[in-house]
């Protein structure tokens, strides 16, 4: 019995070398060695600003002029749309006097230019409305690539890692020696010429 354990032992301590030599033995080119560059160095400083929108749209000139011209577009949207209103409003009511002294053909073709009106409208409803929202979307595209322009410039000396827009549903902490807001809106402001009228 003692010599059956012995050569159990001797068994496992030949295996348990072999698998060591194999462990240890594999090709050298394989391990890599992690390489760490200044960018990723744990405990490196991060450091962010922000900006607050509300102030931004309230005092950067491009921005209110922008909206201004978006309002009036909006304003020649809805008197447009409400003058169709008007006069097929004005239509049906002159169908409504003539009523039943209208023959069956008259009724017919009040009925088609009433369906006519009503697609002409709904039509010109949707193309105005999507052209509102595209210009809509134009510039809202347009100011953050104004601010992410000027901001690559303001931060060329990358003292910030990231610049974030303020919004007070989303952040909830804020150091406000790291508001850039005022720079922005300076900045931004002194390379905006308006356009001429």
């Amino acid at each position: 019995m003692k010599q059956l354990s012995l050569i159990l032992n001797i068994i496992l301590f030949v295996l348990v070398g072999v698998l060591f030599y194999y462990q240890f033995k594999g090709d050298k080119k394989a391990v890599a060695t992690p390489v760490i560059s200044k960018k990723t160095v744990p405990g490196a400083e991060t450091r962010i600003a922000y900006f607050e929108m509300d102030s931004l749209q309230a005092k950067y000139n491009y921005f209110k002029d922008a909206l201004s011209h978006l309002k009036g577009k909006e304003l020649d949207m809805n008197n447009e749309l409400a003058g169709m209103e008007r006069s097929y409003q004005k239509k049906v009511g002159e169908w409504q006097k003539k009523g039943a002294a209208m023959s069956q053909s008259e009724a017919d073709a009040a009925q088609r230019e009433n369906t006519q009106l009503q697609q002409n409208y709904q039509a010109r409803k949707q193309a105005l409305e999507e052209s509102f929202a595209r210009q809509s979307m134009d510039f809202k595209k347009d100011i953050k690539a104004k601010i992410e322009v000027y901001l690559k410039e303001y931060n060329k000396d990358r003292k910030y890692s990231y610049v974030l827009s303020y919004e007070p549903d989303f952040i909830f902490l804020r150091d406000t020696t790291c508001n850039i807001t005022n720079d922005l809106v300076d900045g931004l402001n002194a390379g905006y010429t308006p356009a001429k009228k």
